[in-house]
């Protein structure tokens, strides 16, 4: 099913750059302005620039932050700060991060993976993606001709293919080895061996690959292709345009984390709170508990009550975490004629359509506004927001289960935005794809 291949990747020159720390960033859309800034003044030639380039009042058509990104990647191509590898290679990747007290080790492989249209049932999204973003995405590819962050998606490895890499990897070095800002360590090894990349391709060929995060840069991929093909006579086959640069893991990587996506709401007015204390036992079996000094307790709470639908609210000027555990058979009743059934069992569904759409009466503009709608992976952080006043109310949630992306994405169906937080984001830096043949 999938097309997956070696390609020459662009990387930054280890003479050039001997510390890959102060150049590799995250994804741009976890990036805020503050760190932005920060990634600015760690060095001349790190990749924000590329993928987040800072706008200035000056900005006009021709003369923009897109403009000023593609400069940069042609001069630094130019001056040999980024050079191109001499032969088409896959990129083996090893990811350590902490959880708690332990250490987690995730894998990767950054490949090219051919681009296929959602229907086909070959590459396949889980959550909604917003006009917006891709029309910028858009147009920095159409001034850069280039994939700077792979997009990270799964697939089931019963094989173990990266288990097999990886044990043919570990015997050499690699080629970069550095610990981020976050104190996350990244490895990278270059597979250029014709037999191990013709077993890789021929053993993914019968998979399906599930994107877990860069949905918006998948389907951008897609429209720049398109665009490339309408302005190239006799669009060829093997056109680079016609691949994205991926980063694949296994579904069944012990270091494939999912991370809950708190809600964060403004403009929730006291009218608001007091009518969702009065109708959420409609729906949910209600209790409380002092806020104070029990986040332990919640976090204990929500994982005992998962298979359960079991989440919980803090509201300013309120003291209490709001326990709420759904009733048997309400989803059912309320929404089994207007949602599909996998989507039914949801935690970020219930939240949304029981509270937020029923009893807030937010409408589609609602939950799509971002400055009134915002996300947190963790708990402690979310309700800190309210209790500073930033944020009105804060949902919290169980994460989202690898097993229900993956019945979603096969049902052709699409999540609520901002369903799975998969962590930690895959890091960008360590290799480029050209879209230039």
């Amino acid at each position: 099913m999938a097309e997956v291949s070696p390609f020459r990747g662009i990387r930054y020159n280890p003479e050039k750059i001997n510390d890959m720390s102060r150049v590799a960033t995250p994804p741009y859309d976890v990036i805020s302005a503050k760190e932005q800034a920060a990634f600015y003044a760690s060095h001349p030639n790190n990749i924000i620039r590329l993928i987040l380039n800072m706008p200035t009042e000056a900005d006009c058509e021709g003369d923009d932050c897109h403009a000023r990104a593609a400069g940069c990647y042609a001069s630094w191509l130019r001056e040999g700060v980024l050079m191109q590898d001499d032969v088409p290679s896959l990129y083996l990747t090893s990811l350590d991060f902490p959880m708690g007290e332990e250490i987690f080790r995730r894998f990767g492989l950054i490949a090219a993976v051919r681009l296929e249209p959602f229907e086909k049932g070959i590459v396949l999204p889980h959550e909604r993606t917003f006009s917006k973003i891709k029309s910028e995405r858009l147009a920095l590819m159409k001034r850069c001709h280039a994939n700077f962050s792979p997009i990270f998606s799964v697939y089931a490895d019963s094989e173990n293919l990266l288990e097999f890499l990886r044990e043919a990897a570990l015997k050499k070095a690699p080629e970069t080895d550095f610990t981020d800002t976050d104190g996350f360590r990244h490895r990278m090894w270059r597979i250029t061996d014709p037999m191990v990349v013709g077993f890789v391709a021929d053993a993914m060929a019968e998979k399906r690959i599930y994107i877990a995060d860069g949905h918006h840069r998948y389907e951008t991929a897609l429209v720049y292709r398109d665009w490339v093909a309408e302005n190239t006579p006799g669009f060829p086959a093997d056109h680079p345009a016609n691949s994205v640069m991926m980063c694949l893991s296994s579904m069944e990587d012990p270091g494939l984390v999912i991370l809950p996506a708190h809600r964060l709401l403004r403009r929730i007015d006291a009218e608001m709170r007091e009518r969702l204390l009065r109708e959420a036992p409609r729906y949910f079996e209600t209790t409380s508990m002092p806020a104070e000094g029990h986040l332990e307790r919640l976090q204990e709470v929500l994982e005992a009550g998962e298979k359960r639908h079991t989440l919980a609210f803090f509201m300013k000027d309120d003291p209490n975490f709001h326990v709420l555990t759904l009733k048997p058979g309400v989803m059912e009743r309320e929404l089994s004629g207007e949602m599909p059934a996998p989507l039914l069992n949801l935690d970020v569904a219930v939240l949304t359509q029981l509270i937020l759409v029923n009893i807030f009466g937010f409408e589609q503009a609602d939950l799509d506004d971002n400055t009134r709608v915002h996300y947190s992976s963790r708990m402690e952080a979310a309700v800190e927001g309210v209790a500073d006043d930033a944020f009105d109310i804060a949902f919290l949630i169980n994460p989202t289960r690898m097993s229900q992306v993956k019945e979603i994405a096969e049902s052709g169906l699409t999540m609520p935005r901002k369903s799975t937080f998969f962590y930690p984001k895959v890091i960008t830096g360590q290799v480029i794809k050209s879209l230039v043949p």
